[in-house]
C-alpha cells in the first residue's frame, strides 16, 4: 500500500503573496476545502505544509500555505507533486 496519495501538481505561482495554482489529480476537487496538512515532494524529501486558504479558478485550485508569504519562496516548487498521507485521504 502506498503511504502517500497525490492530490495535485503545483503548476505555477499566483500573485505575489506566496499562493500557488494546483492542477488537481483527484476525482473530487472539493476535497481541498477540508485539506489542512499536505506534503510537497521536492524530489529529495517530503516537505510538510499547512493549508490556510483555498480558492477555485476554472479547472485549478489556488492554495495558500502558511509556510510561504512571498512569490520567491514558492517558485522552486513549480511542477512538484502535492501529496497527502493515507490518514488524510478521502
Amino acid at each position: 500500500m502506498e503511504k502517500y496519495f497525490r492530490v495535485g501538481v503545483i503548476s505555477n505561482t499566483h500573485g505575489i503573496k506566496g499562493e500557488v495554482k494546483v492542477y488537481p489529480t483527484t476525482e473530487d476537487i472539493k476535497r481541498f476545502d477540508d485539506l489542512k496538512d499536505a506534503l510537497i515532494d521536492t524530489g529529495k524529501e517530503f516537505m510538510d505544509v499547512h493549508v490556510t486558504g483555498v480558492k477555485y479558478f476554472k479547472n485549478m485550485v489556488i492554495v495558500k500555505f502558511k509556510e510561504f508569504d512571498n512569490i520567491n519562496d514558492v517558485i522552486p516548487y513549480k511542477g512538484k507533486d502535492l501529496l497527502v498521507t493515507r490518514e488524510n485521504a478521502i
